[in-house]
């Protein structure tokens, strides 16, 4: 978790926000998706999220349910993501957490999942459906092998939630900016920027904000008063619309700098 916490610490000594991309692995293959995520950090991504594809998402949305299906139906397993998360710290150096729904974890073993991805040099885990106040067996394993817990607020959570939230998670905080699930669209601007000071005045973990940012002008808004950026559905949406890898790659290489490059625009 130290890494997390110089990452951010560094972005924030330049004046900048933190880029976190997500991609899930396995798409589309698990190889090629090795090579996808390490294309985005060497592009300038600062975090990277790894999405652990499931066949029930409760917060992805049709672009990133393209990408899982593609991964499910070439028979991706759990170990497949250990090792994308183990190829992609070792050849970037970078954090990468694993982003995953809690109905895996909780099958393939929380001991040993926490143990794994710890071996893996994995930084953490983001677990958008785990209730707070059911997560103190994986929060206990998670701070035995040094991972963050990293848990998703709403605009709608009350401030007692925002408290219960903050107070357990570690790592930093994911603010959603819609309500709704992941994809490209208009982002509410001043509803994500009042979410982060909401929930700035219940932690001092960073707050990073995704959920419906796209392109570079809407990270630069956020970037603006949050302390990281996250974008998902767009470098998904890069990689399905490529006629072939090698496109594929131009094109994540090609959005992620421009997306590292808003980030740093700092009103």
């Amino acid at each position: 978790m130290q890494l997390l916490h110089d990452t951010f610490a560094k972005a924030a000594s330049e004046n900048r926000a933190t880029l976190i991309a997500y991609l899930p692995a396995g798409f589309p293959t698990v190889d090629a998706g090795i090579a996808a995520i390490t294309t985005v950090l060497d592009a300038g991504a600062d975090i990277m999220e790894v999405g652990l594809p499931h066949s029930d998402p409760v917060l992805d949305g049709p672009v990133i349910q393209t990408a899982d299906d593609i991964a499910l139906r070439g028979g991706l397993k759990i170990a497949d993501v250990m090792r994308t998360v183990r190829a992609a710290h070792r050849v970037t150096g970078k954090p990468v957490l694993v982003m995953t729904y809690w109905n895996p974890v909780s099958r393939y073993g929380i001991e040993r999942f926490a143990a794994e991805l710890a071996e893996a040099g994995g930084a953490g885990c983001i677990l958008p459906d785990l209730p707070v106040q059911e997560s103190a067996e994986w929060r206990a394993q998670a701070a035995a092998h040094d991972l963050a817990t990293v848990f998703v607020v709403a605009p709608s959570n009350t401030t007692e939630r925002l408290d219960a939230i903050t107070s357990a998670a570690s790592g930093f905080v994911y603010a959603s900016a819609l309500m709704g699930v992941t994809g490209s669209r208009e982002a509410a601007g001043e509803s994500a920027k009042t979410l982060v000071r909401r929930v700035e005045s219940a932690t001092e973990l960073p707050v990073c904000v995704g959920i419906g940012i796209s392109d570079a002008a809407r990270a630069a808004e956020v970037a603006a008063f949050a302390d990281g950026v996250i974008v998902g559905s767009a470098l998904v949406k890069a990689l399905l619309d490529a006629p072939d890898e090698t496109a594929g790659h131009a094109a994540l290489r090609s959005l992620t700098a421009e997306l590292a490059a808003a980030v740093q625009r700092r009103e």
